[in-house]
């Protein structure tokens, strides 16, 4: 899979940066929701909900994600 704003020939620090910004921003409005909306309690479906967050900030952001063609 690739991020449509990076060229297939550049694998790296872009993606990876994208990656990383998502799952810290997912890690802390999880935190906020957990505490606020479960009342502190362990959410034990985190996963999908990190998914929705994350695809839901891609496109926020003018992402998706696309098969590399080969």
């Amino acid at each position: 899979m690739s991020t449509s704003n990076q060229p297939q020939d550049e694998p790296g620090p872009p993606t990876t940066e994208i990656i990383l910004n998502l799952l810290t921003s997912a890690a802390t409005a999880h935190g906020v929701f957990e505490a606020e909306v479960l009342g502190g309690v362990h959410d034990v479906e985190w996963p999908q909900w990190y998914a929705e967050h994350m695809t839901r900030t891609l496109a926020e952001n003018g992402y998706r994600i696309s098969r590399a063609q080969t």
